[in-house]
Formats: C-alpha cells, sequence, structure tokens
C-alpha cells in the first residue's frame, strides 16, 4: 500500500484486509502483538472517545479473527466483551518467567502499580518466587509518582519489574527510585509492549 500518511498504519491495516478480499480471499484476519488503543477504555475526561470500543468495531468489521498479546485490559475485563469476532489471546507471562528464570537469581516480581498484579502475580508464581506491588499516582502523562510497600523482608534478592506496557518510563523510574530508597540495587525491567518513541 502507498499512502498519504506512512504513519497511519490502521489505514493500511483496513486496506490490507480490503484488498485481500476483492482478490478473493474469504477470511482475513489479523496478528496484531500490540492491541492499540486499549489504555483508554472509559472516557477519562468529558468529549472524550472510548478507543478501545472504537478500535474493536473497526477491526471486527474487516477482519474475521484477531490474534494478539496481552491486550491491556482493566475496566474492560475480557476482550469478548467489545471484540465479536474469533480471538486468540497470547499470554507474555511464562515467556518473561523463563526468562528471569535462566538470568536473575533469586528474584523478587516487582509491579510498579495496582493494573499490574495480574501479570506480576503469575510471574512469581511460575517461578516460585515473592513479588510484591507499588501504588501509583498519576497526574499526567509523563508525570507520576510511585510509593512502595515496605519490602525489607526480600532485603538480598534482585527486583525484576513485570508490567504489560512501557510507553514514557516515567513510572518505571519512579519506581526505580523507590526500590535504591529501600536498598534494592538497579531492577531489571521485563515487559510485554515497549512502547518507545522514534
Amino acid at each position: 500500500c502507498t499512502l498519504d500518511h506512512p504513519d497511519d498504519k490502521l489505514t493500511a491495516l483496513l486496506m490490507a484486509a480490503d484488498t485481500a478480499r476483492e482478490l478473493g480471499a474469504r477470511r482475513v484476519g489479523l496478528i496484531a502483538p500490540y492491541l492499540a488503543y486499549m489504555r483508554q477504555d472509559r472516557r477519562f475526561l468529558p468529549g472524550e472517545p472510548i478507543s478501545a470500543r472504537l478500535l474493536a468495531k473497526t477491526v471486527s468489521r474487516s477482519f474475521d479473527w484477531l490474534v494478539t498479546v496481552d491486550p491491556h485490559l482493566h475496566r474492560i475485563d475480557n476482550l469478548r466483551r467489545i471484540y465479536p469476532i474469533r480471538l486468540g489471546v497470547v499470554a507474555a507471562a511464562p515467556l518473561i518467567a523463563e526468562w528471569v528464570a535462566r538470568h536473575v537469581a533469586r528474584p523478587l516480581i516487582v509491579g510498579p502499580d495496582a493494573e499490574s498484579e495480574q501479570w506480576t502475580a503469575r510471574v512469581a508464581d511460575l517461578l516460585g518466587a515473592p513479588h510484591a506491588v507499588m501504588a501509583k499516582q498519576r497526574r499526567g502523562d509523563r508525570s507520576v509518582s510511585v510509593t512502595a510497600p515496605d519490602l525489607s523482608a526480600h532485603a538480598g534478592r534482585n527486583a525484576v519489574f513485570v508490567d504489560d506496557i512501557v510507553s514514557s518510563g516515567a513510572t518505571l523510574l519512579d519506581a526505580a527510585r523507590q526500590l535504591r530508597l529501600q536498598g534494592f540495587t538497579s531492577p531489571v525491567c521485563a515487559v510485554a509492549h515497549a512502547l518507545c518513541p522514534p
């Protein structure tokens, strides 16, 4: 596809799906390792779109099935609530746990905020390691403050942050500062989706 705006990946996907059908495809599927727009799963400010639902409608009109990795599910707790097409969800936790087991001795799995609990608990369970979750207060996209529980019972362990997504890195940076205040060395970070700016 040649587009006027080459960064418009959604438009390219929709064009590709439509073209595949024109050329005779009976079914068209989408493998999207990162399912964009899922973080806007409610109207945070008046007049904002609920982009998670909007994307689901758009994708479901063009594709027959979707496979993704660890979608950002919080207020919408299951993709089936918004996607009527066939779905496959791949969990990153087993792969993260396998990597941590090979590379980090005596891990303490740490979630940088309450929303990360589902991933930290799963990875810790797979490893037979302890886990803890911090509390986050968000003031803006790049303005957050993180509060850590007392982790003194885990002194001597190597902290591993586990989360589904990192974009600006502000949460992980502040969470790492909190760990240093409690005497931990620099943590390892393992996330399913790293949305790094170009």
